[in-house]
């Protein structure tokens, strides 16, 4: 076969996670990982190059999983020219050229998130991005008054999981609750994440970095 991709690989893993009945974090975690190794968001660094699995990874999987290395090349190689993405998580395709629009209401409930912050599944209402968005953006149609006077019920934010987040930016939150809200981002450290209230009407928040699902950065709004 030819040079191994990026793509191939991953979407080996994806395969091998589904045959065993598993996700990609459940496959991790059976193998002795961070349940988050294989996320979608672990794929790709906060500048958007490549990030590949270790051979030390590849080896857990395939022992706990009980899979020689030859079938897990089939798999590889059954990959081989493919244009799909991942199964189970969203991307974005320069040909469909949209994104996924989720409602407040939708992305506080159970599944429609991976634990990296991308949404999964399929049958999404979608709209075209501004330009610029990446493949990992989407889109998140605002509910409540808790974001104004910044955002009011029914605009548009894009969100992109992938894009680095510094202090003063404005992000969305997921709580392990299934809270989700939007933010400014005041503070971010190994023990603490303030979250200041877009409305001065609304307290700022603070959580341990563990009480929070994902965090992810707004990158465009439709106003």
């Amino acid at each position: 076969m030819d040079m191994l991709t990026h793509k191939q690989i991953w979407a080996a893993i994806d395969e091998l996670a589904e045959s065993a009945s598993m996700s990609a974090s459940g496959l991790a975690r059976n193998s002795g990982l961070d349940p988050t190794s294989f996320n979608p968001s672990k794929r790709f660094t906060s500048e958007g190059r490549e990030r590949w699995p270790s051979t030390e990874s590849i080896a857990k999987i395939l022992k706990a999983t009980g899979t020689s290395i030859s079938d897990f090349m089939d798999m590889v190689e059954t990959e081989h020219g493919s244009t799909d993405f991942p199964t189970g998580s969203y991307q974005q395709t320069a040909a469909q050229n949209s994104v996924p629009l989720i409602g407040f209401a939708q992305a506080g409930v159970g599944g429609f998130f991976d634990d990296g912050g991308f949404p999964v599944g399929q049958g999404w209402e979608e709209i075209s991005p501004p330009t610029g968005a990446s493949e990992n953006a989407y889109a998140l149609k605002v509910s409540g008054d808790s974001m104004m006077p910044l955002y009011r019920e029914g605009d548009i934010i894009i969100v992109d999981p992938t894009a680095q987040v510094r202090k003063g930016d404005r992000v969305v939150a997921k709580t392990r609750e299934g809270e989700v809200f939007a933010k400014t981002l005041e503070r971010k450290t190994s023990k603490v994440i303030e979250l200041l209230s877009l409305n001065p009407e609304h307290d700022t928040l603070k959580f341990a970095p563990d009480d929070l699902e994902w965090l992810a950065r707004i990158i465009w709004a439709s106003q």
